[in-house]
């Protein structure tokens, strides 16, 4: 039988015109049923009508995407449960079946996951869900970008061993919309809705939330495992606390969810809370898709801004791509598995290749890299941080390109890492100088107490992979 992309591909040298074009990928699209949903020619239309030029961008998406493009149903589910962990087996087949079994329906599934926008900067942590969110809408599903604005105010207790503080409605939605801005750089922002559930969750009574609680028992609230650490230990657990899972689980009934995603510290709220509220409230239960949480670039403890070893969104490709690198190699497939898009059987090839002595773990985690930093930067970025890491790390060079600072004279070196956000306190510059990781010039810092009179352009390095051109002020 002839594949869908073989066909369009025949037929696309007989097009004479764009609405022709379009015609005929629908025909195709509905004839190979298990991606009729999926709106391709949006991803390149959006400014202006479909052309024979246009075709050949569609050609070209149909090329990257081919893998998916031909997927069975099967292979469909197994892309989409891809980095998902349980904790059990029988949970797991149930979830796996029950997704198949959505899957099958060929209809547009919704999909949400929420968001509570406790901070303004992301890690690549904080995007694992966002790239599963994105690989259901590559497949056409409908994605909902929930921000817990009202769930905020309450705070989620489920990743803690001590109550969470409580945030402003100022704070939340100063964060939330910064959140959702990078949130953007994995979602398609013309395919996402994007939903607050202030909207639902601020019209509760205490009559409705009382008839919400019904349904559960204190027994299941006291048997999670960082409520019962903390009775173990004597610490108070507040009764608030406990309406996070209930308001979670009103979310999924609200949405009229069929799959709700989440990390696995939200396995109590998405399938205790969320499919039992549905069921209650006369709903079918949603599909948990749970995440896998992904190490930090120490490989072993959750990827946190507190402990150090996160890899910011915000910051330069450079950057990105050399964190990447700095993964030790038994992380390298989390990784994977968890931040790509990447296909089980592209992963499992790359496996294969390493462990038959073809290719080595670097090649493999530069390959990685670039992946991951073509995500958030592009595909022309991620060239140049490749480019430049070969440079720094394997010539012992300095980047074609870097930040350019004119620096008055007489100006503190450890005021200047301040204020110019290179470091993240003068203590840490200090630290930095100590430990030998500041070069100035291609020299090693050695003084705290450095003043910056320069006569010429100086090359500053900070640490591995922070580089700076320092210009003498006017």
């Amino acid at each position: 039988m002839t594949s869908f992309g073989e066909e369009f591909q025949e037929r696309l040298a007989d097009v004479g015109s764009g609405n022709i074009l379009l015609i005929r990928f629908s025909h195709l699209a509905s004839r190979f049923g298990h991606f009729k949903y999926l709106d391709l020619a949006d991803y390149t239309v959006r400014t202006g009508p479909v052309t024979m030029e246009t075709g050949v961008d569609i050609m070209c998406w149909m090329k990257r995407y081919k893998d998916r493009i031909e997927m069975t149903l099967d292979e469909q589910a197994e892309l989409l449960l891809q980095g998902t962990e349980y904790g059990n087996e029988k949970l797991a087949s149930a979830m796996g079946k029950g997704l198949r079994e959505r899957l099958d329906e060929g209809r547009p599934l919704r999909v949400y996951c929420g968001y509570d926008p406790t901070s303004t900067d992301l890690h690549l942590g904080h995007t694992i869900t966002m790239r599963k969110l994105r690989q259901f809408q590559d497949f056409g599903h409908e994605v909902t970008f929930l921000v817990g604005s009202y769930t905020a105010l309450v705070g989620d207790p489920s990743d803690k061993n001590k109550a969470r503080p409580i945030l402003t409605e100022d704070q939340v939605y100063k964060n939330a919309s910064s959140f959702s801005q990078q949130a953007f750089r994995i979602l398609d922002a013309n395919k996402t809705s994007v939903q607050h559930n202030d909207e639902w969750l601020s019209k509760l009574s205490l009559l409705d939330l009382i008839r919400l609680g019904q349904n559960f028992t204190v027994q299941q609230f006291l048997a999670r495992e960082n409520f019962s650490k903390r009775l173990d230990r004597g610490e108070p657990i507040y009764l608030h606390e406990t309406f996070y899972a209930l308001m979670q689980g009103y979310d999924a009934a609200q949405l009229d969810a069929d799959v709700q995603v989440g990390g696995t510290d939200q396995l109590f709220n998405i399938v205790v809370a969320g499919r039992k509220l549905q069921e209650a409230l006369g709903k079918k239960p949603q599909i948990a898709v749970i995440m896998g949480i992904l190490p930090g670039t120490d490989g072993v403890q959750r990827m946190s801004k507190t402990t150090g070893n996160h890899i910011p969104i915000k910051g330069s490709a450079f950057d990105m791509y050399g964190k990447v690198m700095s993964v030790p190699d038994r992380a390298m497939y989390s990784y994977m598995r968890l931040s790509t898009r990447w296909t089980p059987s592209k992963i499992e090839g790359i496996a294969q290749r390493i462990s038959d002595g073809n290719m080595h773990p670097r090649d493999a985690k530069m390959e990685l890299a670039h992946e991951i930093t073509g995500i958030f930067h592009g595909e022309q970025a991620a060239v140049e941080a490749e480019d430049n890491f070969r440079k720094v790390f394997q010539k012992h060079g300095v980047p074609d390109e870097m930040p350019v600072y004119q620096v008055e004279a007489s100006t503190l070196l450890v005021d200047f890492l301040a204020i110019q956000g290179l470091v993240s306190s003068k203590g840490e510059a200090r630290r930095l100088i100590k430990q030998g990781g500041i070069r100035l010039g291609g020299k090693k810092v050695v003084r705290t107490d450095i003043v910056l009179d320069l006569r010429t352009e100086t090359v500053l390095q900070v640490g591995k992979r922070k580089f700076a051109s320092l210009l003498p002020g006017d």
